[in-house]
């Protein structure tokens, strides 16, 4: 009987575990991750992320918009409803503070690339350490990680390399010969490779409904065991993929149909030959490539491409990089099947944005650094081998710490930096003119942000730009006419609008923009015509739903003015303009119980809302609670210190309330004169309250005074209820009487 052999000597400071050794390179990863995205995390939300986040607040907030998004394709921008469900319990968690949506990402990027490590050393894979090391801390992948939507990205990623785990524990190409598996095939119960089988398949489902890019994993199954063995066959390899092949299938064509018809890809920006796309594509297939060796001047939106058949150079990028391919798979026998099965994971995960089919991002560039984010392992993975191998031939381990001491700091640097252009839209649009000066959508883009701030002119000029760059650009043309209606150059604006039209008849917001221009000229019957066909266009366009419900307000049509603010509401449920305008209307439709209640509604959530107040006010007031009315009065003078309604109605309390705890006459005649003041001495319903407060002070000769002078403008205005009102006062007066209003008899305190 053999003796056991002699435990070898532990050497001081080595750690030879290769548990601890594995803790300390997960450790190494994942820390110099969270250093090097810090600057994202503390970003907003910036374009497009309202599509997932602030534009669909109604699904976030129910169950019912849960179940919308899963059995609805169109719910969401995509049909990705998996991503969409994170979205949903991140509103539900904490709304919209970014910080947690910042981390969850980064958080899933370290997962994605922790499990990246898994399948590398699962497959055997030379550098699996390193190439996961790479794609954690290479630049391009910032877009997909600091760009909140871009979720699906990093989600679907992980359930993508999931689901080839799971399909490694029962396909026999990797479980005969890996070896790391300590039990035998013939060993495995009988439940094990169909458990795993069908795990594999729920993680791929998975996969697909967080983002269809990850259609390629079954072709990439089929690959791998061609690298294994050398061959694919039908029984063993090709038939358990079908189901898998059969999914992606069927979810990437709903994809298709949706960026098509939902989404927007279409139209002439998408109108290419073959011989175009396939330029695109050679470029595409280079342009990738040159990024994930020299990843500088990385941008959000690249300049497009002018493909031109006629140009004979243009022809190098396709030609090149099927030559390339070609002489890798003619040198199987020289450098293996490796590097051929690398690039063809490459092309085959990247096919769908080569160029061959429309997605709307081609719409202002046919390269985004997010789309790379999958089809980018085939070629990280390739550099990490190249450099392991080259170690070991020349017995150098040294060259793989010495390649990972400098590429790897250097990368987190540039990830750092580029991860700091998120922090907001304007950093982001401004990073982006400086690399791309020729970007029209981003000089549109900057122009909203300023329209936000209240800076019209910077805006229009960005606007101007963009129109400038690419004069048949709709929405550049729209945005022109927006900002010269906000300066009230309406007139100017309409052409610019109707040009907007002309180009794109789809486009809601001219419409709009038109509807509110003719309302605000008191042209109602032609707003309600554009505000009726921007819904048209576009159902769920919340401001068109708006405006619409102002102009039947101006109307008389309070019915219809209510059920417009209320589809609003449906829509965007935080809308403080459209409470405030619900309130209204039923104020003016005389159901003020209700009013109240929507008005308050809408101070919960937003408590220093003035014109809410006001009409809260206003409710009160007609009820004859002079308590709650005061308080909100008082509230929308500290908020708008110029309203001359609030003064005008604060006055009218304090100086003709019964209550005497109400009244303060000082005060009262204080913001009367105010309010005369502002509306230079013409409305008689001022005056009245300004003589009602001099008599509340005794000084009933000043208010009979002012009295008489509110008469005669009520009479030259035939206002025969101001009239009557006032020759009631001038009835006191004349007697040396306090005006009361005993209307205002209900005098509960109230605290908006």
């Amino acid at each position: 009987m053999n003796s056991p052999a002699p435990a070898s000597p532990r050497h001081p400071g080595r750690l030879s575990n290769p548990r601890t050794q594995g803790w300390l390179k997960g450790l190494f990863l994942v820390i110099p991750v969270i250093i090097a995205y810090l600057p994202a995390m503390q970003g907003g939300f910036v374009w497009d992320d309202d599509s997932w986040t602030t534009s669909i607040t109604k699904l976030l907030r129910s169950p019912s918009g849960l179940c919308s998004m899963w059995l609805n394709p169109t719910a969401l921008q995509q049909y990705y409803p998996l991503s969409g469900t994170t979205f949903w319990l991140d509103y539900q968690l904490w709304k919209f503070w970014t910080l947690p949506y910042h981390v969850e990402n980064v958080l899933l990027h370290i997962l994605a690339a922790l499990l990246l490590w898994r399948v590398l050393l699962r497959l055997d894979v030379p550098g699996a350490w390193l190439a996961s090391a790479l794609f954690a801390l290479h630049p391009v992948m910032v877009e997909s990680v600091a760009w909140i939507t871009e979720r699906k990205n990093v989600l679907s990623l992980i359930f993508y390399l999931g689901a080839f785990l799971a399909y490694a524990q029962y396909a026999p190409w990797i479980t005969t010969t890996s070896k790391n598996s300590s039990t035998p095939e013939t060993s495995r119960s009988r439940w094990h490779r169909p458990f795993f089988y069908g795990l594999a398949l729920i993680l791929f489902l998975c996969a697909l409904l967080a983002k269809t890019t990850t259609f390629s994993l079954p072709a990439a199954i089929l690959l791998i065991g061609w690298w294994k063995r050398g061959q694919i066959r039908w029984r063993e390899d090709a038939f358990p993929t079908l189901p898998f092949f059969a999914l992606a299938l069927g979810l990437c064509t709903l994809t298709a149909w949706l960026e098509r018809h939902h989404v927007g890809a279409e139209g002439s920006d998408f109108t290419l030959s073959f011989p175009q796309r396939c330029i695109v594509a050679g470029r595409v297939f280079w342009f990738y490539i040159g990024k994930l060796f020299w990843p500088v001047n990385l941008c959000f939106v690249y300049p497009r491409w002018k493909p031109n058949p006629a140009l004979i150079g243009q022809w190098l990028y396709p030609l090149t990089a099927l030559g390339g391919m070609v002489g890798l798979w003619l040198g199987q026998k020289r450098i293996g099947r490796g590097p051929i099965a690398a690039l063809l994971f490459y092309v085959g995960a990247l096919f769908p944005l080569l160029g061959f089919l429309n997605a709307y991002g081609m719409l202002y560039s046919f390269v985004w650094d997010h789309w790379v984010y999958l089809p980018a392992l085939g070629i990280i993975v390739l550099a990490a081998a190249f450099v392991t191998r080259a170690a070991q031939l020349l017995h150098a381990e040294a060259v793989v710490y010495g390649f990972a001491a400098i590429v790897l700091p250097a990368l987190a640097v540039l990830t750092w930096r580029q991860a700091g252009t998120f922090i907001n839209m304007e950093t982001l649009w401004r990073t982006t003119i400086a690399r791309n000066p020729d970007a029209a959508m981003v000089y549109n883009n900057l122009g909203l942000v300023q329209m936000d701030r209240g800076q019209t002119d910077a805006a229009l000029a960005n606007f101007r730009k963009a129109a400038q760059i690419q004069p048949d650009d709709a929405s550049a043309l729209n945005n022109i006419g927006a900002a010269l209606s906000r300066k009230g150059q309406v007139n100017e604006a309409i052409p610019y609008l109707q040009k907007a039209i002309a180009l794109q008849p789809n486009f809601a917001r001219p419409y709009c923009n038109l509807g509110s221009i003719f309302l605000a000229k008191g042209q109602v019957d032609t707003a309600i015509l554009y505000y009726e066909e921007a819904i048209k266009l576009r159902p769920e366009f919340d401001l068109a739903h708006n405006g619409l419900g102002s102009a039947f307000v101006k109307q008389g049509q309070m019915d219809e003015a209510i059920d417009q603010f209320r589809i609003v509401l449906q829509l965007q449920p935080d809308s403080a303009e459209a409470l405030d305008n619900l309130g209204m209307a039923l104020l003016q439709k005389g159901e003020v119980s209700q009013a109240i209640v929507s008005l308050e509604e809408e101070l919960q959530g937003h408590p220093d809302d003035a014109v809410a107040h006001n009409y809260l006010g206003f409710a009160f007031l007609q009820q004859g609670q002079a308590g709650p009315a005061k308080a909100n009065f008082q509230k929308v003078l500290k908020l708008q210190p110029d309203s001359l309604d609030a003064r005008k109605y604060l006055a009218w309390i304090l100086a003709t309330c019964p209550d005497a705890s109400i009244r303060n006459g000082i005060q009262a005649v204080e913001l009367a004169q105010e309010a005369n003041q502002l509306s230079r001495g013409t409305n008689p319903a001022i005056l009245a309250t300004l003589a009602a407060a001099q008599a509340e002070n005794g000084h009933f000769a000043d208010a009979l005074g002012t009295a008489q002078k509110a008469l005669v403008l009520a009479t030259a205005q035939t206002n025969t209820a101001a009239v009557n009102a006032v020759k009631k006062q001038i009835g006191n007066y004349e007697k040396g009487a306090f005006f009361r209003d005993d209307s205002l008899t209900n005098t509960q305190p109230a605290t908006p």
